[in-house]
């Protein structure tokens, strides 16, 4: 049976606050989007094309492993991961001194990578596995996990190895409280918050997966609003119950739905000094180089996990995404779909697969562990699709 606790979990972000993911950039107040780091940060810049260097390749599922070979196939097309790996930048930024693995993950995941990227016929990703069960011993043995929960897991374990942060920075307070700065601006506050985590948490993952939400609390008594953000590496979203057939923009926007927040959730009101009623909206503050979208496909009903076989209409190309934007001013944000990590079955008796574009030749793969096969772009968007890896549309970029 798939492990499903943390995938179903509410919060946004994937992290405990107190192991939050913040990059080392020193930003500007419009550059929330990466549009605007794109600029000046060539951690945010599109890499020059190496169509030598990738090739697809199957991987040998080692008894219920794969979840974690559709999640390591969405990775592995994930080209500015990918080269930052097998160019072996990543040496560099090795975290000895602080992380509990020393090194070990990611040096077993940039081995694997540059197998996969040679275009073995069959790749045996058993000697990641064992780093991977080191970190998180839940992935020990080999039953069948969900996928979301263990690629959080590995972009976590994945930063922990790679944060540039030296040991006493590392004991400086890790705190996301906004409390302190009610008297700012929402966009100045964000900033603020972000610079007190840059000399703290800095890695490679997050320059490349890490957002930011904002959480907007109105008092519908006297008006007063309070704001709160969380980062994350992937977005849950909500599937409308409406039809079997759903557009993802729609998943976005009952994700981003106005809230209220009545009766026992009622929260206090620093104006009114009493509890109120409280408006609550969703806005993403920062949007990352890849964006990571997540479709809760599963939930409980009655003590029993049952799936959501709803079609969700997956766009390809030119997916806007400016109008979930908290900054009214800030630059498009607009994404192409790359990888997908589906589910098929039933949560007790599933099976994961992988559908992915070559980041080079721009042609699909559909990858069923050891098989590897061609696939149309029309055959890319299924009613299994479960995670979906989306990167900001290069097209856009080469306009800035």
């Amino acid at each position: 049976m798939a492990a499903l606790s943390l995938a179903e979990n509410s919060r946004i972000a994937r992290f405990n606050l107190q192991n939050s993911l913040l990059s080392r950039q020193k930003i500007s107040l419009l550059s929330w989007t990466i549009l605007q780091h794109s600029r000046n940060d060539n951690a945010y810049s599109m890499p020059s094309a190496t169509p030598e260097v990738f090739a697809a390749s199957g991987l040998t599922n080692l008894g219920n492993t794969c979840f974690m070979n559709s999640i390591l196939q969405c990775l592995s097309h994930t080209r500015l991961l990918l080269e930052f790996c097998i160019n072996g930048d990543y040496k560099a930024d090795v975290n000895r001194a602080n992380s509990c693995m020393k090194g070990a993950l990611i040096s077993a995941y940039a081995k694997l990578m540059e197998s996969i990227s040679r275009g073995s016929e069959l790749v045996s990703p058993n000697e990641f596995k064992i780093q991977i069960a080191r970190f998180a011993n839940r992935f020990v043995g080999y039953s069948q996990h969900d996928a979301e929960e263990f690629l959080i897991y590995l972009l976590e374990g994945l930063h922990e190895d790679l944060n540039r942060t030296d040991r006493e920075t590392m004991k400086r307070s890790n705190s996301f409280d906004s409390s302190d700065l009610d008297h700012l601006s929402p966009s100045v506050q964000a900033l603020e918050l972000w610079n007190r985590y840059t000399e703290r948490e800095n890695s490679k993952i997050v320059d490349i997966f890490m957002g930011c939400v904002r959480s907007s609390l109105t008092c519908t008594n006297c008006g007063n609003t309070n704001h709160s953000f969380e980062p994350f590496l992937d977005l849950s979203l909500p599937i409308p119950l409406t039809s079997a057939q759903v557009d993802l923009e729609e998943c976005l926007k009952l994700f981003a739905l106005e809230e209220t927040l009545d009766g026992d959730e009622m929260p206090m009101c620093s104006v009114c000094n009493n509890r109120q009623k409280f408006k609550k909206t969703l806005k993403i503050q920062k949007f990352p180089q890849i964006l990571i979208l997540h479709l809760k496909r599963f939930r409980m009903d009655h003590d029993r996990w049952t799936k959501l076989s709803t079609f969700v209409n997956c766009p390809i190309a030119a997916f806007d995404l400016t109008k979930f934007s908290a900054d009214e001013n800030a630059a498009a944000a607009v994404y192409d779909l790359y990888a997908v990590s589906n589910h098929s079955g039933s949560p007790s008796s599933g099976h994961y697969t992988a559908t992915a574009k070559n980041p080079y030749t721009m042609e699909w793969n559909c990858f069923n562990d050891s098989r590897v096969s061609s696939i149309s772009r029309s055959r890319v968007c299924s009613a299994d699709a479960y995670i979906l890896f989306y990167e900001i549309s290069e097209t856009t970029c080469s306009r800035l």
